[in-house]
């Protein structure tokens, strides 16, 4: 008896210890239990599939419902692929229907996970390849997965600015169809708004690229590559998914004021690799490094006192530059330009003026050329043309050919002319003619048969020295 009431006793102690660990089961599983919430995201065990409803296990006190409304907003593959036994994601639509279920949704779930996707992208910056569906009068829209995201029309990288209406609309239709790289610039799931930019998107790539191509890039190669854009300070050159500068100095020899003077975009040039900047991503080009210094040369070709034709380019307040070829300029300082004191190289020559020019210092090496328009001669007077005259006339200070004596015997002079003839002969000696020109003896005897009309006589004032010769000299006949 004794042994069979020490068995009860100890079943009983079994009993009262066992008693507290369930209870403490019971308490730490409803310490864990939540209560559904609406919005709530939570992973739910696939227990049966019906025609028009799937039954889930959402570790609550009931079971979740997916409606039929929400089945039909899946697509027959996403059914088809669903089984039971399977883990989805269910959003929690309504805590508690009029039947006491919960009401979930796999399609809102799935839109969730969409956003959540967004909003990864916009935090490591990734690009994403998106297909154009349509487009409104703001930019285009680009589906993600379940969502849709817009893209304005000032993200697009071959969108003109500044479009009439239709144009702009015409233009954005072109895109339809078409994928895109895009990037995230912007999420909010609250209101919906989800933007895309394909030219950040370009940019990032870019970058990507370029930090590719500068690791295979070394100065000094040779690439081809194109003129993607012009500024004012040079133009940027596409050598395969990075773009370069070529600096407005390095696109010639020759002075360039604006680069459209030496390219257009979408030129094709070959570039000289000149510097890389790996810690700022820059790649310096050049394009004039390819082409021959005109310098090398100046040397062979230009001395001190040599005499030269030079452009002005430039007028400054030391002096003014002068062009002698593409590429080689030299310096005429101030004091070079004109005997005495000069205010301003302007008030002596102006920028166009082409002028001979005397070397006066040359040095290749730190290419400078002096120039000076001082020691220089003077401009020559353009000669006058002498207009050929008729067999019967001579010009005053020519000598008679011999076959022109008879002519002149009995050549009478106008009167219109006889003034010219009379100032001829003045202050001549009477054997010489003009330019200290001896008379020949053939022209002695013409001469003194020439008739100088009375008129003449009146007008100068002055007897015909000539005259009075051939009045002196005998005749011989």
């Amino acid at each position: 008896m004794r042994a069979v009431e020490q068995s009860l006793v100890i079943d009983r102690l079994v009993e009262e210890e066992q008693v507290p660990s369930r209870m403490g089961e019971l308490s730490e599983e409803e310490y864990d239990y939540k209560r559904p919430r609406r919005g709530s995201i939570r992973q739910a065990l696939v227990l049966s599939i019906e025609p028009y409803q799937i039954v889930v296990d959402i570790r609550a006190k009931r079971d979740g419902i997916v409606p039929d409304t929400d089945l039909e907003r899946l697509k027959e593959e996403e059914i088809s692929a669903i089984e039971v036994g399977d883990e989805i994601p269910v959003y929690i639509l309504k805590p508690e229907d009029d039947d006491g279920n919960v009401v979930v949704s796999v399609n809102m779930a799935l839109v969730h996970q969409d956003w959540l996707k967004a909003e990864e992208l916009l935090e490591n910056g990734e690009v994403y390849e998106g297909e154009i569906s349509k487009c409104n009068k703001g930019g285009l829209i680009a589906p993600f997965g379940r969502i849709s995201g817009f893209i304005p029309a000032s993200q697009l990288v071959n969108m003109p600015r500044r479009l009439p209406h239709e144009k702009k609309m015409d233009k954005l239709s072109e895109f339809v169809g078409e994928t895109l790289p895009l990037k995230v610039i912007e999420v909010q799931r609250q209101r919906r708004r989800l933007i895309f930019s394909e030219r950040a998107a370009q940019r990032e790539w870019r970058e990507q690229q370029k930090q590719q191509l500068m690791g295979e890039l070394y100065e000094g190669e040779v690439r081809e590559g194109t003129v993607s854009s012009l500024c004012n300070f040079g133009a940027f050159v596409d050598l395969g998914g990075a773009d370069g500068l070529v600096h407005i100095s390095e696109l010639a020899w020759h002075r360039v004021k604006h680069p459209r003077e030496v390219l257009s975009v979408g030129d094709k040039v070959d570039v000289y690799i000149l510097r890389l900047d790996y810690e700022r991503g820059r790649i310096g080009l050049s394009i004039k490094r390819l082409q021959p210094d005109p310098w090398t040369l100046v040397d062979e070709k230009y001395q001190v006192g040599q005499l030269v034709q030079g452009t002005i380019t430039n007028v400054v307040a030391f002096g003014a530059f002068a062009r002698l070829e593409p590429g080689v300029e030299g310096l005429i300082h101030i004091s070079e330009l004109a005997e005495g004191k000069t205010s301003h190289p302007s008030s002596v020559v102006k920028k166009g003026d082409e002028l001979t020019l005397r070397v006066i210092s040359v040095n290749a090496r730190r290419r400078r050329i002096g120039l000076s328009l001082r020691q220089a001669p003077p401009p020559e007077e353009p000669a006058e043309v002498e207009e050929e005259l008729e067999p019967g006339l001579a010009p005053d200070d020519q000598v008679i050919p011999e076959e022109m004596q008879e002519t002149a015997e009995e050549t009478v002079v106008p009167e219109e002319e006889a003034e010219g003839l009379a100032e001829v002969g003045e202050d001549l000696e009477p054997e010489l003619a003009p330019d200290n020109q001896v008379i020949p003896e053939e022209m002695q005897e013409t001469a003194e048969e020439v008739v100088v009309p009375e008129e003449e006589v009146v007008e100068t004032g002055e007897e015909d020295p000539q005259v009075e010769t051939d009045e002196e000299t005998p005749q011989e006949s």
